[in-house]
């Protein structure tokens, strides 16, 4: 095999984060917007039932998830106002989506959140990780 042919194939088997398809993307993002809508209403089972089985089974209860949010995701539990910033597809039914958030304190942060497509075709939330931003309000 040339060395060519050798570079080629193994940046083949290199894993390439892929664009997810627009109707995924939309709906991941729903299943965003749909929790933080329901964390601002108070509608604390609504807002549970965004979260992905591998979440329910850490937090098994909604207390116990709603607990674990109000103290580590402030801005998250009652955004003042947020907006999606870039995603990306990590893989068959697996996406990564920044959303802007602008916590009730006035303060920017950045969301970085972890979705899969469920077997029964849903996005569900996997994971959440916050962190302070320097980006400006708008």
């Amino acid at each position: 095999m040339s060395l060519r042919a050798l570079i080629v194939t193994a940046l083949l088997l290199l894993p390439v984060p892929l664009i997810a398809g627009e109707a995924d993307v939309q709906a991941a993002q729903g299943s965003i917007e749909a929790q933080l809508r329901a964390f601002q209403a108070d509608d604390t089972e609504r807002a549970y039932s965004y979260a992905a089985p591998n979440i329910q089974r850490i937090f098994p209860t909604v207390d116990v998830f709603m607990g674990m949010v109000e103290r580590g995701y402030a801005p998250v539990r009652k955004p003042a106002r947020f907006a999606f910033g870039k995603v990306q597809e990590m893989g068959p039914g697996a996406i990564v989506q920044q959303v802007l958030i602008t916590g009730p304190d006035g303060s920017d942060y950045e969301a970085v959140y972890t979705l899969e497509r469920q077997p029964d075709g849903v996005w569900r939330i996997t994971g959440v990780s916050l962190k302070a931003s320097n980006a400006l309000s708008t």
